[in-house]
Order: C-alpha cells, then sequence, then structure tokens
C-alpha cells in the first residue's frame, strides 16, 4: 500500500513542471505547471498576478534551444510547445501595439505598454531623431525621478540614466534641459501618458523586426505594425502596405512570400528569405496574427489559414484570440476601481536599466562593446511621422557614409553618438536610437563586415543567447549561397520554371494515385465477397451490373488470356 501511494505521488510529481516569466519590470514570476496545463492556464496567472483585465494585447514569448523565438499559443499544452528542458523560462511581452495606447481604458494597461516601449527605446527598436529622443528620455526621467530638484540632481544627473544604446554629452544636456523647464509638475502617470502619445506617433512604433534578405541578396527587415506591414532596408523603409492591401501570406522553407492587392487591380508578390525554415514559420504566423487582430470586425470572421502548395497540406495556423475592435468594446466595459501600480523606480534593471550607478556608457571597454561612431550633425532630417505610405528619404550614399564615418571619429565628443553594433537576436533589435537618417545604413554596413556580435550586459533575457561569432558568420555564409542560387533576374526565372515542373509532377502523382485507389475499390467491388451494405447497394445497381457484364468480365478474360500466353511463353523457352 505504500508503495503504491509513492509510486502515485513521484508520478504525480513528475507531471510539475517549474516555469519562470520575467515581467516587463524585470520581475520575475514562478509557478508549476502540469503536463497537460494550456498556455491559456499561465497566461491568466500572469494577468492575475498584474492585476491586468486588457489583456489582449500581452503574449508569452520563449526561445528554443535552436535561438529561435516564438509565441506561446495559448490553445495547446505549454510543455509541449517547449523544447527545453525544464525548468521554463519565458518573457512576458507586448504582442500586439494598440494603435492608440493613450486611448486605452486603464493605467496599468498603459504602464506596461510604457514599460514595452520604453525597452524598446533603450534595444533600438524604436528610431526616432535626435530632438524625440530627448524628449522621450526627458519624460521617462520625469515618470521615475519626479520634479528636477537641484539638492538631488546635481550637474550632469541624466548622465547616470541610461536610456538609448548610446548617447552623447550633448544629448544629455538636452534630456537635463527638458526635464527642467517643460516636465515640472507632471505626476507619473501623466508622463507615461504623454510619453506613449509621442512614441505613437513614430514610424517605427510597434516594430519587431524580422531579419531576412531579398531576391537580390540585401539585407532587409521585416515587421509588422498597427498600421500595416513594413519592410525596412538600410535606413529607408522601402515597402509599407497597408492591412486591407495584403491578400495572402505563405511561406514554403525558408522563402515568405507576400501578395498585395491594390486599387489598380494590379497583384504585386513580394519574396524574401529568412534565416531558417523555423524563423520563416515564425513571420509567417507572426503575419497571420496581426493581420486578423488589426483588420477583422469580429473575431468569427477568423479562419484557419492555410500555406500549403497545391494538393499538399503544408502548415495550417488559426489564430485564437480577439481582434482589436472587440477588445476596444471590452475595455469601454471595464467599471472598477483603478488598480494600484508598484512603479519601478530608480530599480536597476537588468535588461532595461533606467539608472546605472557606474561608469558612463561611452567609457565601457571595446572588449564589451564594438561600436560605430557616428557624429550627429545640426538640422537632422526628421522621420516623417505622419506619411506612413511613403518610404524614409536617404540623405545620402553609402560612399559617402563611409567616408563621413572616417572623419566623424576625430570630432569631440559632443557631437558624437556611439551606437551599439549588435547583430539581431532573438530578444533584441538592430535598429539604433537615436540615430541620423544616413548613420542607420552605415551601421547595417558596418555590421555586415563584422559578422560578429556585440552584447549588451544588460541585456541578459534568458527568453534568447546572443548568437556566436560562429554562428553568426555560418548564417552569412547560408544567406551568400541562397542568394547565389536565386539572385539577378536569370535565378527568379530559373526559380519559377522549377517551382512550375514541381507543380506538374505533383498533379501528374496525385492523378495517378486517384487512378490506383479507384481500381482497388473496383477490383474489391467485382472480385471480392465482402457483404457490407456500401458495397452490396453499389452491386445491386442497374448501372455496375451493366459494366461488370458488358465491360470487366470481357476485360478480364481479356487480360487473364494474356497473362497465360506470356506465362506459357516463358515456360517453352
Amino acid at each position: 500500500m505504500l508503495s503504491r501511494w509513492m509510486s502515485g505521488s513521484s508520478r504525480s510529481l513528475e507531471r510539475e513542471y517549474g516555469c519562470t516569466v520575467r515581467l516587463l519590470d524585470d520581475s520575475e514570476y514562478t509557478c508549476t505547471l502540469q503536463r497537460d496545463a494550456k498556455g491559456q492556464y499561465l497566461f491568466d496567472l500572469l494577468c492575475h498576478h498584474l492585476n491586468l483585465l486588457e489583456k489582449d494585447y500581452f503574449g508569452i514569448r520563449f526561445v528554443d534551444p535552436d535561438k529561435q523565438r516564438h509565441w506561446l499559443e495559448f490553445t495547446k499544452s505549454v510543455v509541449k510547445q517547449m523544447r527545453a528542458q525544464p525548468p521554463f523560462t519565458m518573457c512576458f511581452r507586448v504582442k500586439f501595439y494598440p494603435t492608440d495606447p493613450a486611448a486605452l481604458k486603464e493605467e496599468i494597461t498603459r504602464y506596461l505598454v510604457f514599460l514595452q516601449i520604453k525597452r524598446d527605446l533603450y534595444h533600438g527598436r524604436l528610431l526616432c531623431k535626435t530632438s524625440d529622443a530627448a524628449l522621450l528620455a526627458a519624460y521617462i526621467l520625469q515618470a521615475e525621478i519626479g520634479d528636477y530638484d537641484p539638492g538631488k540632481h546635481p550637474e550632469g544627473y541624466s548622465s547616470k540614466f541610461q536610456f538609448f544604446p548610446k548617447h552623447s554629452e550633448k544629448l544629455e544636456r538636452k534630456i537635463a534641459e527638458i526635464h527642467k523647464t517643460e516636465l515640472s509638475g507632471q505626476t507619473p502617470a501623466t508622463s507615461e501618458l504623454n510619453f506613449l502619445r509621442k512614441a505613437q506617433t513614430l514610424e517605427t512604433y510597434g516594430v519587431d523586426p524580422h531579419p531576412c534578405k531579398d531576391v537580390s541578396g540585401n539585407a532587409a527587415f521585416l515587421a509588422f505594425t498597427p498600421f500595416g506591414f513594413v519592410v525596412l532596408q538600410g535606413n529607408k523603409r522601402i515597402h509599407f502596405i497597408k492591412w486591407n492591401e495584403v491578400a495572402k501570406m505563405k511561406f514554403e522553407g525558408k522563402t515568405f512570400c507576400l501578395y498585395v492587392s491594390q486599387k489598380e487591380e494590379k497583384k504585386i508578390a513580394l519574396t524574401y528569405f529568412a534565416p531558417t525554415p523555423e524563423a520563416c514559420k515564425h513571420l509567417w504566423k507572426c503575419g497571420i496574427e496581426n493581420q486578423a487582430f488589426y483588420k477583422l470586425e469580429k473575431s468569427s470572421q477568423v479562419r484557419t489559414v492555410s500555406s500549403s502548395n497545391l494538393f499538399f497540406k503544408g502548415s495550417r495556423f488559426r489564430y485564437s484570440g480577439r481582434v482589436a475592435k472587440e477588445v476596444m468594446e471590452s475595455s469601454a466595459k471595464i467599471k472598477r476601481e483603478p488598480p494600484e501600480i508598484h512603479r519601478a523606480g530608480l530599480v536597476p534593471s537588468r535588461s532595461c536599466p533606467s539608472i546605472t550607478h557606474g561608469p558612463r556608457l561611452s567609457s565601457v571597454p571595446r572588449t564589451r562593446r564594438r561600436a560605430v561612431h557616428i557624429s550627429i550633425m545640426e538640422g537632422l532630417e526628421s522621420l516623417r511621422d505622419s506619411a506612413h505610405s511613403t518610404p524614409v528619404r536617404s540623405a545620402s550614399h553609402s560612399d559617402a557614409f563611409m567616408s563621413h564615418s572616417r572623419s566623424s571619429r576625430a570630432e569631440s565628443s559632443e557631437r558624437v553618438a556611439v551606437i551599439s553594433d549588435e547583430i539581431y537576436s532573438p530578444a533584441d533589435s538592430v535598429l539604433p536610437t537615436p540615430v541620423a537618417e544616413h548613420s542607420l545604413e552605415l551601421m547595417l554596413l558596418s555590421r555586415q563586415i563584422n559578422g560578429a556580435p556585440c552584447s549588451i550586459e544588460e541585456e541578459k533575457e534568458s527568453e534568447a543567447n546572443t548568437p556566436t561569432a560562429t554562428e553568426a558568420d555560418e548564417m552569412g555564409g547560408e544567406f551568400k549561397a541562397l542568394c547565389q542560387g536565386v539572385g539577378g533576374n536569370g535565378g527568379t526565372q530559373a526559380a519559377q520554371v522549377n517551382k512550375f515542373v514541381l507543380s506538374v509532377l505533383r498533379l501528374l502523382l496525385v492523378t495517378v494515385g486517384l487512378l490506383f485507389v479507384l481500381l482497388l475499390l473496383l477490383i474489391i467491388l467485382t472480385e471480392s465477397d465482402l457483404d457490407i451494405a456500401f458495397f452490396r447497394d453499389i452491386r445491386q445497381t442497374p448501372e455496375f451490373e451493366q459494366f461488370h457484364y458488358q465491360y470487366f468480365c470481357p476485360l478480364r478474360r481479356w487480360f487473364a488470356c494474356k497473362v497465360r500466353s506470356v506465362l506459357s511463353l516463358l515456360i517453352d523457352t
């Protein structure tokens, strides 16, 4: 009896798995999960812990052992989705950025979105010009330390805060000036609200870039925003496609295709290549979810989407949540006392620190950070905030970038900004903040030349590890081989011909298979003695009897005669 109880208890313990979720303020939530626990169960636990009702904008992200990131699917078992060994580590993040974050119903929701965009700003996913960067940083400063106090905030106090991957002393003075003169009297909630309003106007608001290459082998970054599909190449937004213009998204292997329908009844197909098939599938699933969330009127309109070729099943996926319009309608019905918000304040953060008590970032040794020094000139051309459908114009060509970067190294520190030169990892973006329009293209060019990562020590989220230099070289070689195979017009035409040939072969294969199945069914009907109701009804029809006696029986006799003649010929020889 005791042995049975012990074996039963051991089996129950084996079915429980430890799970740690890192929240947006870098605190951690730990729990245990049963083997069959769904993703929705874990997500509800987190939302209850955070006292969050407007939860449809958020999700849980994790990274598998191959450094490929995923969003946890709420309709599936958590354990079955995790390829790593327990205990599991995940991160709570904003999955769908609100179209208008200032219109969110509750302050707790706005605060969490504020933490996410603050993280985007620090890791370079939110690209903006210098004046906007100074204003956003000043809002963060006001929200965290309150009004300027000469007794508490000595000269250069803003240099102890880290808002961007790199920034200059001139930018620090601008931040402190705005904080002293323009934001006095604002409460943390007001500063956060103003921060969200300003961030929402930027072109890269909500951008979570996926690294890819186009058919010519040029590096590009694909992203899905509340307004549509975006392609960034260099410092240009070369494509912006509204959600109502996106006709279809599909993938096959490493190839991602997006089909666009425009008003002039023109159909455009955009093709890009992801580093791995897993990355391409993740890109496709993110696109399907974002399109359903922002485009549809009701969740009942959501359909299962298949990324398959003719006659083959391929991958099937269905968005399982509510859409943006339903979320807004549900938020308007919330009636409760505003929950208490425990702001992080001056607590140092591991991955997105606000205040650092150590040396200035510019004094970090080069062994820890390789950086590209780029001077920020006066009169930077701003990224156009309202032109969501037009690409950002470039200021100059790449040759000018290289010569300009060499000359800028000798300039004073007030005219220098250091942009972190880290390659894309599952947790971080490659877009620097703040940066001039010409600076981003130079940074991407230098990143292709170096081909090695530069880790940020403060960003130690366990959801992803920065790829090593060897892995980056292997990935670059893989991209190079891929682009050599498909680059240019000749490669594109050859690929189209190959696809056509494959389609024809598949059609022939399926046709032969169907004929074989029909022949097998015919033999069972005519030659077997199976007394099944379905077969019996068919055999009793006049059409089948006529076919059997007038066609099948003579054909069988002819075939048997031929077989006997062949056998006799073989015996005689």
